[in-house]
């Protein structure tokens, strides 16, 4: 009989020598150096071997020359041909799969002849040894094998000119084989070849070791069956053969290190306990983890997040056996990891979708589960309030499958709405996405219906409550509360009865769901009744939702505006209140730079109008443009064109549009045919052909009896012919059309109303200046016609006469309308004059450079390319060659000078330019006609901003009107011309940059409004320089206003996107300025906390350490001291800012005697706390130390100071009460004489002398300075108090000499203060 075999930590273990075991064991005696046999030798030595394995026995294993020979060829297995390595596994494989059986009907022979003991007993050590053989070499192999492939992955050898590969046998398919085998040997009964007390140690040790540097390998899991293989392994040793603690040991050692593993043990655990019954293994693994310190979880982040996975999985796989373990991990909730606690959550949501689904057992389980259900979902609530964002967003998601799964009841859904609405306005990106997924999500899954309208649940509510109450008996109990249990009885998935009653009221319901109607059972009213109720509370939230909505279109995160486009098409999807209206905010934002949000604004926009019929799509478009505003038609302008270039309008939608215009359709109000026409003119911002076809009926509509009735219409059309191709535009130039005609009566008419004759007029001139040949003879028809309608007779004279008051006394017989409308005309024909001069420049240029390039090629000219290039080179070095450019733009800026300054008397502009001056200088006048100012001062900017020096004659009074004009509007429109006049004139205007930033400070809020916008539009684009006074743009981010704040901080916003962050620079200077502009502390702070969050890099917050730490040295002001610590506590500190810091404690050192500065340095070092390193730690804590002890020396030199103060006071209080009494004295003895009577004051002078003498005087010590108070009353008799200080060091006869004169005043002073006593009770 051959020795047992000892199985050994590793195949080489066999080789040495065990001292200390007596016991012998099956060894490798003498093993064969296979790698110093040649190719034959050793061909012939792998297959003598094989074919021993084969040829004999199953147990020939345990032959002592057969097992040196398999240990010899496994020891050097990797340098073995493909074709060996196959035939060697092949054969120790199948003699393992064989001797499995043998052992089943071993054990059923031993059963059978109990008499026959020993040969039994030899039998099963063979059997157990060869079972533990074969296992050790297939094991071995595989170790082997893998090892070689980590070391040297796709490495190849290469025999001659044949290359054969070291691994182009298929090992994968073997490595499964070997694996599952090894699984199968485990799961069958060891119990005869082990005994009762199981496998033996090492064994199990040897497998489990090898399973689990199998789990280390990537590649290897890979592999399905090698995985399943290793998944019953790990399960078999664990259960089967109970070795759960050490198992479980080392099943967490790879879940913390290899993340790849994660989900594979996860498996295997789930699969142990299926198999076999048991989930001990994945019970210890909870409790281990349950009972790991929270802390551990904290330091190791990427444990954290793998063991967070592992209990997802393991929840996902085996809810069941986590829902009764869920107690030991939710104490991790209170721990640091926020990863943990994800994984918690996600551990909820999968236990509260499936572990409570069977609705085997009593009531009383059943009332358990229920009871443990709303538990958890309650943890799932309160954990929405987390303090890390990562896990609100976690549990928001979570919430999401909850709804998908249908696991949510109806008596928690508005619950769950209403946390979800609450999140909309987390502080975190993360979370908002989270929350505005999961109502999308909600809304998708509600269970009331396909229709949410507030209104049609209100009418459905109240006629079941109606019906309830006819059915209800009279009962105490009315209120009684329906569990969700009664609920699903009558809602079950998607209610469409619910849904159904929500459509109308009017609606048939009968054909839609018989059954709420021929409802006759109490119990599923009142479910009804409360489902309704639910329905009804869940469109109530969402429907207050929308001004949140509307807020997050203008977050600066991509990923708000994208989810709540979404989330309001899902509304609009259910009909709730306001989507519609909410729905067109987003429309500005086709201007967005972020190109995601711009896909599904458009996205939207094509769901919403463009995906129906022809003409209903025509219809919405039109009525879009109709409600629009100024901003949004531009937005819908970009849109509309942008999907004509993509074809997702189409030509049918287009002639749909036409049928409104022309009034083709039945109903069509002359409102629609307007906005039909502004639809078209935008299609034909990409198409202009679209209009040419139909040029006719936009001059006959647009300028005909429609355009009474809607004033628009006439402003439409010229919009139209403006936006004509450039054939059409020529084509209409060579015919004597009527449109010429119908633009001058609209300009100079008087159909229609002022507010809509300007736009009208604005577009007909620019649409004159667009088509007409010569648009300057034809607007000087224009212009003389407006004239003569407002002076009539006099015509130029009234305008050109420079008499002030001759203009003044004419005004008063002029109407004030028609004079704003004649100023409008001519101002206006003005700037497109100029407008006209530089694109007729613009095409002379471009002709010329276009015949420069279009020279004839002939071989002539080419003979004499030669010289014609030299002869160009000579004039371009002479100059010559700009002649042409330079007469040209001298033509064009003569040209230009002439439209206002000209002295010509055919120049009606010029002659208009001196009257609209003084006309605007008089404001006395204009005060009473604020209509007429307004377009005066329009004009008169207008002039300005064609020629230079008009502008600098007028620029005083249009800064004057600016500031101090009662109309609002007025100031507004100069403050868009100041605008307009610093980006032509940048020169003349920069002197007046104050002024200009002073119209921030105005009391109307539409002036602020354009200030701002002005300012930014100079500033954003390079046009302003920023000066000292950006502090007043800084202050507008706290404006009452809060359109104004918002537009302010845009624009630090988009300042801080320029170059390297202007605000870095300019945030000391705003800092100071402000400090001196007695703002509330509150909205100072809120300034600089937003104006410091757009300063990102590090090394300008450093550097602004720095800044703020200098300014603390010039200023005793505790106030800016307050403001400066304020700043630096709002920075974000690096290590370097902090050691910045420190090493500038000596210029803020003078301020920490204020315990609001010492507040604000408190929070800087519980900032620096929380990222600081351990070494860093330390200086922070002595940083602290320095400032508290500083702080209180402070305070009590603060108190020492005020002390002294007071104790100079009083020494000065007692010299002039010394000098007072010397005085008093003086003029008593001066009174003695002089007054005949005398009252004996000697009883009353002794007593007051004794109450008014400082009772410490004879008393005093030379070693202390002491001080008393006295009560006396001054010569008004009011008693007054003094103070008597002895200084320290007086010998004690100088104390005397101070003391008497004291006594003898009192004594001297009674008959005075007697006396005055008296005269007074005389007077009064």
């Amino acid at each position: 009989m051959a020795p047992p075999f000892v199985v050994p930590s590793s195949l080489r273990d066999l080789e040495r020598d065990d001292d200390g075991d007596d016991e012998p064991s099956l060894r490798p005696q003498n093993p064969v150096a296979v790698t110093a046999l040649r190719a034959a030798d050793l061909e012939e030595f792998v297959k003598g071997a094989s074919f021993d394995l084969s040829d004999k026995e199953l147990f020939c294993i345990e032959d002592q020359e057969v097992f040196d020979s398999i240990y010899s060829v496994v020891r050097d297995f990797n340098c073995l041909p493909p074709a060996l390595k196959y035939n060697l596994v092949e054969t120790l494989r199948s003699n393992l799969s064989v001797l499995l059986p043998n052992i089943d009907s071993l054990s059923r022979a031993s059963m059978s002849s109990p008499s026959d003991a020993t040969p039994i007993t030899d039998r099963i050590a063979s059997h157990r040894n060869a079972l533990k053989i074969y296992s050790f070499f297939l094991l071995s192999i595989v170790l082997s094998e893998e090892s070689a492939a980590d070391n040297c992955t796709g490495a190849k050898v290469t025999v001659g000119r044949k290359k054969n590969h070291v691994y182009s046998w298929n090992w994968e398919a073997q490595r499964g084989r070997i694996m599952n085998l090894i699984a199968n040997s485990l799961e069958a009964d060891l119990s005869l070849l082990f005994g009762p007390g199981g496998a033996d140690e090492r064994y199990l040790s040897f497998i489990s070791k090898c399973a689990f540097v199998l789990y280390e390998s990537q590649n290897v899991l890979k592999d399905e069956e090698t995985r399943n293989g290793l998944c019953r392994i790990i399960g078999a040793i664990a259960t089967k053969h109970q070795r759960v603690s050490q198992t479980s040991a080392s099943v967490l050692h790879l879940i913390h290190k290899f993340d790849f593993t994660v989900a594979h043990l996860a498996e295997a655990a789930a699969a142990a306990e299926k198999r076999f019954g048991d989930g001990s293994l994945a019970t210890s693994l909870i409790r281990e983890i349950g009972r790991t310190d929270p802390k551990d979880y904290a330091r190791d982040g990427v444990g954290a997040d793998n063991v967070g996975r592992f209990l997802v999985e393991l929840a996902d796989r085996l809810p069941k056996l986590m829902s009764t373990n869920i107690g030991i991990l939710v104490p991790h909730f209170g721990g640091e990891s926020y990863k943990i606690r994800n994984a918690l959550v996600g551990v909820l949501g999968k236990l509260a979708a499936k572990a409570f689904k069977d609705i085997d057992g009593d009531n009383n389980a059943h009332s358990i589960r229920l009871r443990s259900k709303q538990a958890m979902l309650e943890i799932l609530i309160e954990r929405c309030r987390d303090v890390s964002a990562y896990t609100r967003s976690r549990v928001l998601q979570v919430w999401a499958e909850l709804c998908e799964e249908n696991s949510i009841s109806i008596g928690l859904w508005n619950e769950v709405a209403s946390v979800a609405s609450g999140r909309l306005e987390d502080k975190s990106a993360i979370v908002r996405k989270s929350a505005l997924q999961l109502l999308i999500t909600m809304l998708q899954h509600n269970p009331f219906g396909p229709q949410l309208r507030t209104t049609a649940f209100e009418a459905t509510l109240e006629k079941y409550k109606e019906k309830l109450q006819g059915m209800e008996p009279p009962s105490p109990d009315k209120d009684e509360l329906v569990n969700d249990s009664s609920l699903g009885e009558v809602i079950v998935g998607q209610d469409e009865s619910v849904s159904d009653s929500c459509l109308t009221s009017s609606q048939d319901q009968n054909d839609h769901d018989p059954t709420i109607v021929d409802i006759t059972n109490l119990e599923q009213i009142r479910a009804l009744v409360a489902s309704l109720e639910a329905g009804l509370r869940f469109s109530k939230c969402i429907t207050s939702l929308m001004p949140t909505l509307v807020q997050l279109m203008a977050s600066p995160s991509a990923t708000d505006v994208e989810n709540t486009i979404l989330l309001l098409m899902r509304c609009r999807q259910f009909q709730i209140e306001g989507s519609e209206a909410a729905l067109r905010k987003m429309l500005p934002l086709v201007f967005s730079q972020d190109k995601s949000i711009y896909e599904a604004v458009e996205s939207a926009f094509i769901t919403i109008y463009t995906r129906k019929s022809p003409i209903e799509t025509a219809k919405s478009l039109l009525n879009l443009a109709i409600d629009c505003s100024i901003g949004d038609l531009a937005a819908l302008e970009s849109l509309v064109s942008s999907l004509v270039s993509k074809a997702e309008i189409s030509p049918s939608t287009v002639s749909a549009l036409w049928d409104y215009f022309c009034f083709n359709i039945n109903g069509v109000r002359p409102v629609q045919s307007r906005g039909a026409l502004s639809i078209l003119c935008m299609a034909a911002k990409s198409s202009p052909s679209i209009l040419g076809t139909r040029l006719q009926d936009i001059i006959d509509i647009g300028f005909g009896r429609w355009a009474k009735e809607e004033p628009l219409l006439a402003r439409t059309a010229c919009v139209a012919l403006q936006r004509l191709s450039e054939e059409d535009k020529r084509r209409l130039m060579n015919t004597t059309s009527r449109v010429y005609a119908a633009l001058h009566g609209l300009i100079t008419g008087f159909s229609l109303p002022d507010k809509i004759w300007y736009g009208a007029a604005d577009k007909a001139i620019s649409t004159i200046y667009t088509l007409h040949p010569a648009p300057e003879i034809f607007a000087t028809e224009i212009a003389k016609k407006s004239l003569n309608s407002v002076f009539g007779a006099l015509g130029m004279e009234g305008v050109s006469n420079g008499d002030a008051s001759l203009n003044v006394t004419f005004l008063s017989s002029v109407a004030a309308s028609k004079l704003g409308r004649f100023l409008f005309i001519v101002s206006h024909i003005a700037l497109n004059h100029l407008v006209y001069i530089e694109n007729s420049v613009r095409k002379i240029h471009k002709q010329k450079r276009n015949n420069e390039k279009s020279q004839p090629t002939t071989e002539d000219v080419q003979a004499d390319a030669s010289k014609t290039s030299e002869a160009q080179g000579i004039n371009a070095e002479l100059g010559l060659g700009a002649t042409t450019d330079i007469a040209i733009d001298s033509l064009a800026e003569r040209a230009e000078k002439e439209i206002v300054c000209s002295s010509s008397e055919k120049n009606l502009v010029g002659h208009c330019g001196p009257f609209l001056s003084k006309l605007c200088r008089n404001l006395a006048l204009l005060q009473k006609l604020p209509e007429l100012q307004a377009s005066a001062m329009l004009a008169l900017c207008r002039l300005m901003i064609i020629d230079a020096e008009f502008c600098e004659a007028n620029l005083q009074i249009l800064f004057t009107v600016a500031e101090s004009a009662p109309s609002e509007i007025v100031r507004s429109n100069c403050t868009i011309a100041l605008g307009d006049l610093a980006v032509r004139f940048p020169n003349l205007l920069e002197p007046w940059t104050e002024h200009i930033y002073a119209r921030l400070r105005d009391s109307s809020g539409p002036v602020r409004k354009n200030a701002v916008l002005v300012i930014s539009h100079l500033i954003l684009n390079d046009m302003m320089k920023v000066k000292g006074y950006i502090n007043e743009m800084a202050a507008r981010i706290e404006d009452e206003d809060e359109r104004i704040s918002s537009l302010a901080k845009l624009f630090f916003h988009e300042l801080s996107k320029k170059g390297s962050n202007p605000i870095y620079n300019l945030l000391p200077d705003i800092l100071g300025r402000l400090c001196n502009q007695h703002l509330r502390e509150e909205t100072f702070c809120n300034i600089m906390q937003f104006l410091i969050s757009s300063i990102k890099k590090d090394k300008q917050m450093e550097a602004l350490v720095d800044k703020l730490c200098n300014r603390f040295a010039g200023v005793n002001d505790v106030r800016q001291w307050e403001y400066i610590s304020y700043c630096l506590s709002q920075l974000t500190f690096t290590e370097k800012g902090l050691k910045k810091l420190i090493d500038n404690f000596k210029m803020f050192e003078h301020a920490l005697s204020e315990d609001s500065v010492m507040n604000h340095f408190r929070s800087v070092i519980s900032k620096c706390k929380k990222f600081a390193k351990p070494e860093l730690k330390v200086c922070i804590e002595e940083f602290e130390e320095k400032l508290s002890k500083v702080h209180q020396e402070k305070k009590e030199q603060e108190a020492t100071t005020r002390n002294a103060e007071a104790h100079k006071q009083r020494i000065g209080s007692l010299d002039e009460f010394l000098a007072t009494k010397e005085v008093r004295q003086n003029s008593g003895n001066s009174a003695e004489e002089e007054t005949s009577e005398v009252a004996d004051p000697s009883v009353d002078s002794n007593t007051e002398d004794k109450e008014n003498t400082p009772e410490c005087t004879d008393n005093i010590c030379p070693e202390k300075c002491q001080t008393s108070s006295t009560l006396t009353e001054s010569e008004d008799g009011a008693e007054v108090e003094s103070r008597q200080t002895v200084r320290k060091g007086l010998s004690r006869s100088r104390v005397k000499k101070i003391k008497d004169p004291v006594l003898e005043d009192s004594a001297d002073s009674a008959p005075v203060r007697h006396a005055t006593r008296s005269s007074r009770r005389q007077r009064s």
